[in-house]
This record gives C-alpha cells, structure tokens and sequence, in this order.
C-alpha cells in the first residue's frame, strides 16, 4: 500500500518578467515506512517539492495523496524539516522542540520526558536552556531535528537535515536517524546532494532531472543495514547513482 502518492506535479514561477517552469508532470509514490532519498541538480525543484506536498504550495496542477485521500493545503500530517533551522530565538533549546506538543496540546510532562530523551540522543545534553544565538550551525540543526521528531508524525519530510554538519558528526547522525527510524517506523523522505548518504540511508533513490524536475530513475537500495561505502555492491550503485547525476548535470551547465 502506498503512504504517499504524488501525481502529475507540474509548478512555475513568475520570475523577472518570465515564467520559470520548476516541476514537470511528477510522478512517484513511497509506500508505508519507506526511507526514501531524493536527489538531483541543484534548483531542480526539491524544495519546492516539499513545500507543495506539505501544503506551503499550491501546484499549478496535479494531486497529492496520503492513504488514498486526496489532500490539498497544509493537513498537518507532515513533519518538515526544512534547509534553515528556522528556531525561535526568544525560545530556549527545550522550549523550541516542545512546540509541536503545545500546539497539538500534550501532556508537557511526557514531552519534555522525550525531548529530554532525544536531546541526549542527539549530543545535546546540557544545552536545554541555551538560546540558539549560543549554539554552533551545527547543533542549531540538531535541534532542529528534535522539534521536528516531537510533532511525532507519519511521514518525516527532511530537506538536507545534515548539510551544516562536518563529515564526522555527519556521520554519527545519520546511524542515530537510522535508528530512529527502525524504532518509530515512519515513512522518511530525505533530500540530499550526498551520493553516499542516500546509499547509506535509503530503501530507494530518487533522481530527478535538471528544471523542469521529473522523475528521471528510482535506484532501490536492497542491501543490510549498517551499510558501508567500500562494499562491492554499494561502490556498483554509486557508480549507477553518479552517472544520472552527471548527466543531469551537464544539462544544468549546457543550458546555462
């Protein structure tokens, strides 16, 4: 069964007296628990993907549907963690991920109970009463991924949630977000312009085309997890993965 369904999205942009035409007939579904990871050009529409399928956007045209209903504007069945951390800056560290609980009006004990739980999860203890003006890009974003778990929604929409880490703490978050993810079982959807992180995370890839973004090709990922770059079969998939990407890359710059 799919969770999620995208159809036929197509999105353009006035843009210095033009129009600048970002999605293209988009077609793709995940199904329930799915890891997905979504990569292309840059500028060839993720964002805006996400932001349409959160309900940020409104699509010139085509549907978007969650358990075979078909959904339009912000439902509220998405967690987004968007490029920017987007915190609060007259909220401490605990205050920032309790906002999901004290809009959806959550017994603040066991929510500040989890947050505790996952601010230690993610290196942050002892952080929760600074302010994000003390905090490094790099943990800004790591509570950023806190509030976004504490709004406990199916589906997780995560746009580059590691792009201001360093290759190290890179990678200690993507073994917690896996974790994470076989514990709660949700449906993840990650974009990234790391080739290795999507093979590391994702049950499937999917590549899109230079603007206007369509589906180019979906690359399962059926291998054990914990993965690691150097085996056989992950380096065969890279190989794979980069020659889409550099295909679609050229015609990012021929255009250009």
């Amino acid at each position: 069964m799919s969770k999620l369904d995208v159809r036929n999205l197509t999105q353009t942009f006035a843009q210095e007296g033009t129009q600048l035409q970002v999605l293209d007939g988009l077609n793709f579904s995940v199904d329930d628990g799915q890891f997905v990871a979504l990569l292309g050009p840059s500028g060839c529409g993720k964002s805006t993907l996400f932001n349409i399928i959160s309900g940020l956007l409104v699509p010139d045209t085509g549907e978007i549907y969650l358990n075979d209903k078909r959904i339009h504007g912000n439902t509220g069945d998405f967690a987004y963690m968007q490029q920017k951390d987007l915190l609060l800056p007259w909220r401490t560290v605990l205050k920032n991920v309790l906002i999901g609980p004290e809009i959806h009006n959550e017994p603040l004990d066991t929510a500040i109970a989890e947050a505790q739980k996952r601010l230690v999860q993610l290196g942050l203890s002892g952080f929760e009463n600074s302010y994000p003006m003390q905090l490094s890009g790099g943990m800004r974003q790591r509570v950023a991924l806190v509030r976004t778990l504490l709004f406990r929604k199916e589906i997780l929409l995560l746009d580059e949630p590691f792009g201001a880490l360093d290759a190290m703490t890179r990678t200690v978050m993507q073994s917690i977000l896996l974790d994470i993810w076989a514990e709660d079982k949700q449906t993840v959807l990650l974009i990234t312009h790391d080739t290795e992180e999507a093979l590391l995370l994702a049950d499937k890839i999917y590549v899109l085309t230079a603007r206007p973004a369509t589906l180019k090709v979906v690359i399962p990922v059926p291998l054990p997890r914990p993965r690691n770059i150097t085996d056989v079969s992950l380096i065969r998939l890279k190989k794979e993965l980069l020659a889409s990407l550099q295909i679609e890359m050229s015609r990012v710059f021929d255009a250009d």
